[in-house]
């Protein structure tokens, strides 16, 4: 099938990308989540920028960005759905062996697991391409069209979609956990970089931006009270959760 110039899938996927971050932009607005939900005095504006500009650059970053990132992350995805290939390089990791012991193949699976945020917002954003190609929806993507797109994705995928992302923060969260997997991931990327020739510069990558995305939520989470935290965490699943309820 030959789409017309304004239909390629690589330009309808660049103008896609514009118009679902400019959706987030505006979705995590202060003023408006304020006027809409009971937050605490602690959740500022301040935390709520860092917030969306944790989204916009780890899960949902700028389409020139993106085309490396889904690279590098194809290869991580390799070890999200086979954390025995990373455990493996851990054979002779004595001291981690000796501190985490039976437990480190869990602490690492928990870690991997919170990573997959960004490859369910590649597919969303996937999906969001072949439907706007099937239905010659043309860009730009205002909210009106991005909403027609969303309602082409089956409700128990974005439900999972919201639980992977509630998921990540919950691991973040759990602040002996995330050290815990900070440390072992930290450890497993210089293992690679010592041998360069084993493993490819995606592989590093992705394990470097897995890592940077472990590190800047655990950072911004650690703004807060742990309670604070949780309440946080409730708020970005009840934005999410409402938005969908805007599509019935």
């Amino acid at each position: 099938m030959l789409f017309g110039i304004e239909m390629e899938p690589d330009i309808v996927k660049k103008q896609i990308i514009k118009g679902y971050r400019k959706f987030i932009f505006d979705r995590y607005q202060y003023d408006k989540i304020v006027a809409n939900y009971d937050i605490p005095s602690s959740i500022t504006e301040d935390i709520l920028n860092e917030l969306r500009a944790y989204y916009l650059k780890h899960i949902y970053p700028e389409y020139t960005e993106r085309k490396a990132l889904d690279q590098a992350f194809k290869s991580l995805d390799n070890y999200i759905q086979q954390p025995q290939k990373l455990i493996s390089i851990l054979v002779d990791a004595s001291r981690l062996l000796l501190k985490y012991g039976r437990h480190l193949p869990q602490i690492l699976g928990t870690g991997l697991k919170a990573l997959n945020t960004f490859n369910s917002a590649s597919k969303f954003e996937q999906t969001f391409v072949e439907e706007a190609i099937q239905k010659k929806l043309k860009g730009p993507y205002t909210e009106k069209k991005i909403k027609v797109l969303l309602k082409a994705i089956p409700k128990n995928e974005i439900d999972n979609f919201i639980k992977t992302s509630q998921a990540l923060f919950e691991t973040l969260h759990d602040r002996p956990q995330v050290k815990k997997i900070k440390e072992i991931i930290s450890y497993i990327i210089g293992v690679m970089k010592k041998n360069s020739d084993r493993y490819s510069s995606d592989q590093i990558k992705g394990l470097e931006m897995g890592f940077a995305l472990l590190d800047e939520g655990d950072r911004l989470l650690q703004k807060l009270h742990p309670k604070d935290q949780r309440k946080l965490i409730y708020l970005i699943t009840e934005i999410e959760t409402d938005m969908l309820a805007t599509l019935n």
